[in-house]
């Protein structure tokens, strides 16, 4: 039997797998998937310098795809798996999905919504934080350490 957790960490490992591709094309290492009725229906991953487009980071990417997936601008009975937590502008934009759960792997204390904004998402969609953080994480400052 799968549980929440099993299947979180499932499609956790589905949004690496996108970090691992940003990663491989030189764009700092940030997946995401979107699952609705337990199927993925979007993966994407970071395109900001692919794109030329500082808008194009890996949740704005898979909403896009999975709206135009589904055919409409909301995703209420979907989830957003992301490697790190979402910036201000990719929650505004989780919040005017209605997006019903996001579940995220690494906090980020610079970038992070939490840090200036506690709740933008829409009143009733649930947030899990810390899921495979540290291989999320890792992955991130890996990225920059061979930067510097």
């Amino acid at each position: 039997m799968n549980t929440i957790e099993d299947n979180d960490e499932k499609f956790m490992r589905a949004a690496l797998d996108e970090a691992r591709k940003a990663a491989a094309r030189d764009e700092v290492p940030i997946g995401a998937v979107i699952v609705c009725k337990g199927q993925i229906i979007a993966r994407a991953h970071n395109l900001t310098e692919t794109l030329t487009d500082p808008t194009a980071h890996a949740e704005m990417q898979a909403i896009t795809s999975a709206t135009s997936y589904l055919g409409g601008k909301y995703l209420t009975e979907c989830t957003l798996y992301v490697t790190v937590e979402p910036c201000l502008m990719c929650a505004g934009a989780i919040g005017w999905s209605q997006m019903k759960r996001v579940v995220y792997g690494a906090a980020d204390d610079k970038r992070g919504y939490h840090t200036f904004c506690p709740n933008p998402f829409h009143k009733k969609t649930e947030v899990t934080a810390g899921v495979l953080a540290d291989e999320c994480g890792s992955l991130v400052t890996d990225f920059f350490r061979a930067k510097r």
